[in-house]
């Protein structure tokens, strides 16, 4: 990896790790980002990390962009030496694929699709060489989720897949985007899965649906009291395959403030990953089904 900085306008420096995301990417730009926050830059007033890259504001009233830009390229041998760890948590996400209001909205957008007489499972799973939507599905939840950045629409995971990179789902976006995509839809675009958090438009394949909130803006919900965005960085995700008596069940869960969700604290170690990816995630998905 060669990282690479530019200025965005007169306040912003754009720092990117790689051309493409990758968990290496992803742990370089989380270090290089604590480290700029913890070094209490004067003038740096706000760091937004994402995927594999993260962006500083600066008031150039305080700090010239020369000197920030400077400040931030002598961390990187900071970052460079930091741990590749995280202590963080695995949280099971209820998923009713193939559910019908995905499915009715995807049909009435189909001539934005690349295939406009299947679905966008169907369609995930033959660009995929699976044999149907249900293998592909298979594939879908068998193995952990890592959330490597929130946001673009208030509350929203970007998941990356924890399998080997000839192993990973690859599923464009449509052609052109929809005006409409219902609250909690999986959705699949490029390498990464999303939650919708809120109903809007959108361009991502549509899975399934969730009926576990992960944004709730006014707090009412009983695993959102504490904070109204559900997911951070360093998540790591289990999706679940439920059927619509189940979702029908956690949807009068939440509504009665009786729902938790299922979550696990584990230690997640690039180092071990690399070396043993399916023992890591063996590890991870015991832990959860022990919680």
């Amino acid at each position: 990896m060669k990282t690479r900085y530019t200025f965005g306008g007169d306040e912003h420096v754009y720092v990117e790790m790689d051309d493409e995301m990758s968990l290496d990417a992803f742990f370089k730009s989380l270090s290089m980002s604590n480290a700029v926050r913890d070094a209490n830059i004067e003038g740096v007033t706000e760091i937004c990390p994402a995927n594999a890259s993260f962006q500083v504001r600066f008031d150039p009233d305080v700090i010239s962009p020369d000197e920030i830009m400077a400040e931030v390229k002598e961390l990187e041998h900071k970052a460079a030496s930091a741990e590749k760890r995280l202590t963080t948590r695995i949280v099971e996400i209820p998923v009713f694929y193939k559910d019908p209001w995905t499915h009715e909205t995807l049909m009435r957008f189909r001539e934005r699709h690349q295939d406009p007489n299947g679905t966008d499972l169907d369609y995930a799973a033959k660009i995929n060489g699976f044999a149907d939507a249900d293998a592909f599905i298979e594939a879908h939840h068998s193995q952990p989720w890592f959330v490597s950045m929130v946001g673009f629409v208030a509350g929203l995971p970007f998941l990356y897949q924890l399998v080997e990179r000839d192993k990973q789902l690859q599923v464009p976006k449509y052609l052109s985007p929809r005006t409409d995509t219902p609250k909690q839809t999986v959705g699949y675009g490029g390498c990464f899965s999303c939650i919708y958090s809120v109903r809007g438009a959108g361009g991502y394949q549509m899975f399934g649906v969730t009926p576990m909130p992960i944004y709730d803006p006014e707090q009412k919900v009983s695993h959102l009291k504490d904070f109204m965005v559900f997911f951070k960085p360093g998540d790591i995700v289990k999706w679940k395959p439920i059927d619509r008596a189940e979702y029908d069940a956690v949807l009068a869960a939440v509504e009665d403030g009786t729902y938790e969700p299922r979550i696990a604290e584990v230690e997640f170690d690039l180092d071990e990953f690399n070396a043993d990816m399916r023992g890591t995630n063996a590890r991870m998905l015991e832990a959860l089904n022990d919680a």
